[in-house]
C-alpha cells in the first residue's frame, strides 16, 4: 500500500475514535485546512499586486501567478499561512517582525 493510502486510513481510524468519543489528548475542536483557497481574493482584499503580495509574505511572484490562474496549488502548509493571511494579516507582520 502507498503512504498516501496509509496514511488516509490513520486519519479515518483517527476520525472514527473521534466520532466514537475516543479521541487521544483532550483538544476541543478540529483543525481544518482548506483544500481550495482563493488566493486572488485574499490579494485583492489587501489591495496588493501580486508582486506586493509575494514581497510581503514571502512567496515567489510566480507561485502567487500560478496559484491564481490554478496552474498549482498551495501546499498544505502555504494554504495554512494563507488562511491566516486572510483571517488577520496584522497577526502574520507581527511574528514576521519580532
Amino acid at each position: 500500500m502507498s503512504k498516501d493510502g496509509k496514511e488516509l486510513i490513520s486519519g479515518m481510524k483517527n476520525v472514527l475514535e473521534y466520532l466514537d468519543g475516543n479521541a487521544k489528548g483532550n483538544r476541543k475542536h478540529v483543525i481544518y485546512v482548506p483544500v481550495d483557497i482563493d488566493v486572488k481574493a485574499i490579494r485583492k482584499k489587501l489591495k496588493l499586486t501580486q508582486k506586493a503580495f509575494a514581497d510581503e509574505y514571502g512567496f515567489t511572484v510566480g507561485a502567487v501567478r500560478d496559484w491564481e490562474q490554478g496552474r498549482r496549488t498551495p501546499e498544505k502548509s502555504t494554504r495554512v499561512l494563507l488562511k491566516v493571511i486572510d483571517y488577520n494579516p496584522k497577526i502574520v507582520e507581527l511574528a514576521l517582525t519580532k
